[in-house]
């Protein structure tokens, strides 16, 4: 064992030995924090027109009522670079819990019909609740990320042979196009298309400060849970009956990390739409180079997503100028092959 390694001895001499990376971690850390920042300040200064790092940093500390690129600055790139930050850490932390809960590599809110259900609920607040505040969308966001939980797991648990992380994939494939396809309907029957392909999508277009103002406190006190969470979902990576073995209560810890899935999720959602693949590569990522320690997975993940977010969203703007490609494409051009590897892989696995 290195020096940048050690083994995880918390929970008692009989403990799984699990390798972490502390050194790794922090450079990570560190490095990922450093990225975000440099990532923030092109994603204010490019768009549809650069603006210069000068009047980038005026309108930010030295505001000025009168003059136009600080309100640009101030009222639109801004709080969408803020955004793209959230949301790439709240999905990159969803899907570190949601694998090491479930010990499925395959598991995240895009794959698990999380994502589909919250975007379903919000097309349904659309269509009956057309003047919803931004309060209640979140709250709605919440409801649909359990509802598309739910039937995603009642189909595994119902199926043959019980859960598989095959099964999970293909049962949330098949719920979220399910959803994804009712969600269209009702958007083209109710004349809504492009208010719901916004959310159906994915994109950071239009994100305010009124709706980060509710958000940024919840998630902040959501990944504040995860971090307390973490070094019992790291026992749990190593399955239900050695963390039942080690005293852990597994019930009750499953619960506290679905509610904090369900309501990171359900935020990102209701911030940036259907955004996938960010809680499955991330993660995968993350451990491959910290090792299994939850303690240091779950802040390198935030750290990481919102640094991969904060760059796809900046992508998605140069693609091809003026125009907006959704980020939501750029993540997945990033995830599918991502996706299909895992796929092949879990599948040799098991034959």
């Amino acid at each position: 064992m290195t020096t940048n390694e050690q083994p995880y001895q918390e929970q008692g001499s009989h403990a799984p030995h699990i390798k972490s990376r502390p050194i790794t971690a922090s450079l990570i850390l560190f490095i990922g924090i450093i990225t975000i920042i440099i990532g923030l300040i092109s994603s204010i200064s490019h768009g549809a027109a650069d603006i210069e790092l000068k009047t980038v940093w005026e309108a930010i500390f030295f505001f000025q009522e009168e003059n136009v690129s600080h309100h640009v600055i101030q009222d639109i790139r801004l709080p969408r670079a803020i955004a793209s930050v959230l949301v790439g850490a709240f999905l990159a932390v969803s899907g570190a819990i949601m694998q090491g809960m479930t010990r499925n590599p395959l598991a995240s809110p895009s794959l698990m019909g999380i994502t589909s259900g919250a975007t379903f609920a919000i097309t349904l607040a659309f269509v009956f609740f057309p003047s919803m505040s931004y309060p209640q969308l979140v709250f709605v966001s919440f409801l649909g990320a359990a509802l598309g939980t739910g039937i995603v797991y009642g189909i595994g648990v119902g199926s043959p042979g019980g859960l598989t992380p095959v099964k999970l994939a293909l049962a949330g494939a098949a719920v979220s196009a399910m959803l994804g396809a009712i969600s269209s309907g009702l958007a083209i029957y109710f004349q809504l298309s492009q208010e719901i392909s916004f959310w159906q999508a994915g994109g950071l277009v239009g994100v305010k400060w009124e709706i980060l103002n509710i958000v940024f406190p919840l998630g902040v006190i959501c990944l504040l849970i995860a971090i307390f969470l973490a070094r019992y979902i790291t026992i749990l990576s190593f399955g239900e009956e050695v963390a039942i073995g080690l005293g852990q209560r597994t019930g009750r810890i499953k619960l506290f990390g679905t509610l904090v899935v369900l309501l990171l999720t359900g935020a990102a959602v209701a911030i940036g739409g259907a955004i996938g693949f960010i809680g499955l590569v991330i993660p995968h990522i993350t451990r491959f180079l910290v090792g299994a320690d939850y303690r240091w997975v779950i802040p390198c993940s935030a750290v990481l997503g919102g640094a991969l977010l904060v760059g796809a969203d900046l992508v998605s703007r140069l693609i091809n100028p003026p125009f907006e490609t959704p980020v939501g494409a750029v993540t997945a051009a990033i995830g599918v092959p991502f996706f299909l590897y895992l796929a092949r892989k879990e599948g040799r696995e098991r034959t």
